[in-house]
């Protein structure tokens, strides 16, 4: 059978799923869990993916991802590596961690963003012991599973930094106490019901209306499948860096210019992430050295692990970065 093919264009957004060589535990213990998030979140900075969502389970993991800039396969193979180089070290083993190659089915943003986000939230109780147990002992394992974003969508305290919570909230009220509580009541509608999107794949490759997947095969996948067309290679295509600016601009209020020093850092991390400038590039804009930029791009990094207010601005910003037609 022939491997589904990948699609790639800047703001694509999949459902991502990597399961364990012969399904055998890729995590085994919390110190694996915490370091593939660590792995994670600097593969997400590195190659400007956005993450929706994710759940760790003992022998797989999901996530919700959207590629800013069309790199999936870059993004998927850079931290596959970074993980299994790791987890091999840590436990002296050596070989495949996973089998074979990752799926990532291309999602309808409109149509499937929340459905798979509740999807993939769902699947510590659809491990076996749990599909059968009683309703609420269900209820209480999901709503106590650690290894999940679900925790900060019901609980603004335990949202992580490096999930982008906004744009699934957008439809049940926003990031805010009365949107994370609808979220919540229709996940346990749907943890009674059951929710199952795996009909609605097309082609082991896409998830959407009709209409989306008409449009995606047309513009991608005619030709017989002719893995050579422009269409098909990956393209990194960045924002141009004005209309970052005035993006930017926008939403302080102010000009760059009167920009505080948060401000500052903020636009340089949107510039060196979204416009593919480098840190010699931006000092330049900014008339300062190259390791003044990569410094206040790190400061900015510490002050959102503590700074729940600024997170949720940063988190607003780059979901509307990442909306920008290229």
């Amino acid at each position: 059978m022939a491997r589904p093919l990948r699609i790639q264009f800047p703001g694509a957004l999949y459902h991502l799923i990597n399961r364990g060589n012969e399904r055998k535990p890729i995590f085994r213990d919390d110190t694996d869990r915490r370091q593939f998030l660590a792995l994670l979140r600097q593969a997400l900075d590195t190659y400007s993916v956005i993450l929706h969502g994710y759940v760790l389970m003992n022998n797989h993991w999901h996530m919700l991802a959207q590629t800013s800039l069309g790199n999936v396969s870059e993004f998927m193979r850079y931290f596959n590596i970074s993980y299994t180089s790791y987890f091999n070290r840590r436990h002296n083993r050596s070989g495949h961690l996973y089998q074979g190659r990752y799926n990532a089915y291309l999602v309808e943003e409109d149509a499937y963003l929340s459905q798979v986000s509740k999807y993939i939230h769902l699947n510590p109780v659809r491990v076996h012991g749990m599909k059968t147990a009683p309703p609420e002992k269900r209820r209480d394992h999901l709503f106590s599973y650690r290894w999940s974003s679900l925790p900060g969508y019901i609980r603004v305290a335990s949202q992580e930094v490096f999930v982008t919570y906004d744009a699934v909230l957008e439809d049940y009220g926003g990031n805010t106490r009365y949107g994370r509580a609808a979220y919540k009541k229709e996940i346990t509608e749907d943890l009674v019901g059951g929710l199952d999107i795996s009909k609605d794949i097309v082609g082991q490759a896409i998830l959407g209306t009709p209409e989306f997947v008409s449009r995606i095969k047309e513009t991608y996948l005619k030709i017989g499948l002719d893995r050579e067309r422009p269409a098909l290679r990956q393209i990194h295509r960045y924002i141009g860096r004005d209309t970052i600016l005035d993006q930017l601009a926008l939403e302080f209020g102010i000009t760059i210019k009167e920009a505080s020093i948060t401000n500052r850092q903020i636009i340089m991390t949107m510039l060196y992430k979204y416009g593919g400038m480098t840190n010699k590039e931006i000092g330049s804009l900014f008339n300062c050295d190259y390791s003044t930029v990569s410094q206040g791009r790190k400061r900015l990094r510490l002050k959102v692990e503590k700074n729940e207010k600024l997170r949720q601005q940063i988190a607003a910003i780059e979901n509307s970065l990442s909306r920008i037609k290229i």
